[in-house]
Formats: structure tokens, C-alpha cells, sequence
């Protein structure tokens, strides 16, 4: 056992650098955990949003129908980018059920329907919000896992010239007087890499949810401008 006298001696055997390279390092590996256990809950929530919003989209005959519930997914990401487009049709009074899509002539110009490359704009600039919102505390994820394993080699390097002062002082370079500094030295480098090793799994792991879930929205997307595409076509030619 690497502390078989005790936690609470090994650490009051503890210098003070060496004990403010821990402190950091346990900084770092709270904060850490506390993000991947709430991103790993977001995520998990907004894919079970995102699925219950396409079911209830799917329901819809009309590309816009769903507007009117869409508030009940407030995790999903998909909604939120449905929530954009299907907006600005509302705001021109082209958004209810059964109502055409094209422009009409009691609309202001200002008001009319949004064009095909308007729609495309507001997708991509509503995914991309999506995506650097999902994206959110996953930089500090990364930063630990670069940072925190050279923290602790700094205080591994720090210990190690601690502890052959140490021997300069006592005269004597014996194992009993070489071992505890460099196993106190050692000790932080362990505690970098048991923070930094979690955090890059993490990082790594949520990133690839990340692209699945913009890859989804994606998807939508062009989804959802095809059937507002076709619907213009059906009113268009159900007019007499």
C-alpha cells in the first residue's frame, strides 16, 4: 500500500509546495467531475428531448404544426432549431395549420414569408448557437487534461530538489533518507495524472456527442426544408 501509515500523517508529512500542488490538482479534479456528471445528464436529457420532439413532429401533417408545443421540449436541441425557423413563418402570419406558406397579399412586404435562403440562414446560425451552447464547460475539460500533468510533474520537480536539499543537509545520500522526499515528489504526478486522465476521456467522449447531436440537427434541417418545400408546392397548386 503506497500510504500504509496513514492518509492523514502522509499528508501532514507534506511540504508546502507539495501540498499546494495537491490542493490545485483536487481544484481542478472536482470541478472537473462536477462538469461530466452534469454534461453527461444534459446530453442524455437532450437526446431524450430531441426524440420525443421528432415523434411529435412527425405527427404533424403540416412542417409547421408543431410550433404550438414546442415549448414542451425545452432540452432539445432540434426543437430549439425548429423553434427559429417556424418563428419567423408566425411572425408573418404564414405559421398556423392549413395556412399558405407564400406570401400574401394582405402581408407587408416586410412580412412576408421568409425565402428559401432566408431559411437556410436562420438554420445554420440556430444549429451553430446549438452546438457552442452544448459545447459549454467542455474547454475546461480539455485545459485540465493538458494542464494538470505538468502541474504535477512541476511539483514532482519541486520535491525531487526539495529532497536532495534535504540529503545535502544531512550528510547522507542512504535509501531512508532519499526515499520519502522522492515518494512525496512522486505523489503529484500521480494526482496530476489520476485528474488529467478522467478529464480527457470525458472531453473526448462528449465531443463525439457533441458531433452526433449537430449531426441530428443536420439532419432536420434538411428534413424540415424539404417538407416546406413540398407544402408550398401543395398550396401553390390547390389554388385556382
Amino acid at each position: 500500500m503506497l500510504f500504509r501509515s496513514g492518509l492523514r500523517e502522509f499528508l501532514g508529512t507534506l511540504g508546502i509546495v507539495s501540498t499546494l500542488v495537491l490542493l490545485t490538482l483536487l481544484a481542478f479534479s472536482v470541478v472537473s467531475w462536477t462538469i461530466i456528471l452534469y454534461k453527461w445528464r444534459f446530453f442524455r436529457e437532450q437526446e431524450a428531448a430531441d426524440r420525443r420532439f421528432l415523434e411529435a413532429f412527425n405527427n404533424y401533417e403540416h412542417p409547421l404544426g408543431a410550433f404550438q408545443e414546442v415549448h414542451l421540449y425545452k432540452s432539445s436541441g432540434v426543437a430549439a432549431v425548429y423553434a427559429e425557423v417556424a418563428s419567423r413563418y408566425h411572425l408573418a402570419g404564414n405559421g398556423g395549420e392549413g395556412t399558405p406558406l407564400e406570401t400574401q397579399d394582405a402581408v407587408e412586404p416586410e412580412e412576408s414569408a421568409p425565402t428559401p435562403n432566408y431559411v437556410e440562414r436562420v438554420l445554420g446560425h440556430a444549429i451553430q448557437e446549438q452546438i457552442t451552447r452544448t459545447e459549454a464547460y467542455l474547454p475546461f475539460l480539455a485545459t485540465t487534461g493538458n494542464t494538470t500533468p505538468f502541474i504535477g510533474l512541476l511539483g514532482t520537480v519541486l520535491g525531487i530538489i526539495d529532497a536532495f536539499r534535504e540529503i545535502g543537509i544531512q550528510g547522507t545520500a542512504s535509501i531512508a533518507a532519499v526515499a520519502p522526499g522522492v515518494a512525496e515528489a512522486l505523489v503529484a504526478t500521480a494526482a496530476g495524472l489520476f485528474t488529467a486522465i478522467p478529464a480527457v476521456i470525458a472531453y473526448n467522449y462528449f465531443l463525439a456527442r457533441v458531433r452526433k447531436m449537430a449531426f441530428r440537427m443536420d439532419r432536420f434541417a434538411i428534413e424540415l426544408t424539404n417538407a416546406l418545400d413540398r407544402q408550398v408546392v401543395r398550396e401553390s397548386a390547390g389554388r385556382p
